[in-house]
């Protein structure tokens, strides 16, 4: 799978994202890959209507009900979501509250993304039986330097760890990829799929910089 975190960047306002929505669906049946966006929290809902998979860019335990500012699992269902990114490096939480996240989303029948820094906290995660457990090491986050470039032993130690802990749980592997050849190379490594974002979201052409990164996927 290959996930676009479209973060809070300037201009992820409702015709782009649209637009955004369109492409992906295009070249998600062009190439026969699954793509997932995760729009702006408050934008979620708009693309429910689109094929392409929808998530949430975090969610919250809470009950639902009177629980104000908390993103809960049930509304996610309810606008059409189909699941969460949890533990991204930018929204850190706690192990316990990953774990519940991840029982919670699969009550519901939604899928969960946990993020993990390396190949120990991948292990860990995959145990708790998410669907996909991203790694990504946060200091290459955004700096077009790829992990299957800069840190390849990386994603083969987590592809190993994530395989021996959870039958369930698919790698995938994301930081600095911004080219068909670090997609190429993650898949090599033992990623099953990638998550991305600036390399997508502020490219000179996100469409074609989209269809480059499915085609080496395909």
């Amino acid at each position: 799978m290959l996930v676009v975190n479209c973060k809070n960047y300037p201009g992820m306002a409702s015709a782009p994202l649209e637009m955004l929505a369109d492409t992906a669906t295009k070249i998600a049946n062009r190439y026969n890959v699954r793509i997932a966006l995760a729009p702006p929290l408050h934008m979620a809902g708009l693309l429910a209507r689109y094929p392409v998979k929808v998530l949430a860019q975090h969610v919250d335990v809470a009950a639902m009900g009177a629980t104000t500012g908390y993103v809960v699992p049930e509304m996610l269902r309810e606008a059409g979501i189909d699941g969460a990114i949890i533990n991204h490096s930018e929204r850190r939480v706690g192990s316990n509250t990953i774990y519940r996240t991840i029982r919670r989303l699969r009550g519901f029948g939604l899928m969960s993304v946990v993020c993990a820094k390396d190949a120990a906290e991948s292990a860990v995660y995959a145990k708790m039986g998410p669907d996909f457990v991203a790694v990504e090491p946060p200091d290459l986050i955004g700096t077009g330097n790829s992990v299957s470039t800069y840190r390849p032993s990386l994603i083969s130690d987590a592809a190993k760890s994530v395989k021996q802990a959870h039958t369930r749980t698919r790698l995938l592997c994301g930081a600095g990829i911004v080219t068909a050849d670090d997609v190429s190379r993650c898949i090599e490594l033992g990623s099953q799929g990638i998550l991305v974002a600036s390399g997508v979201i502020k490219a000179r052409d996100p469409e074609k910089t989209l269809s480059d990164l499915a085609k080496a996927m395909a």
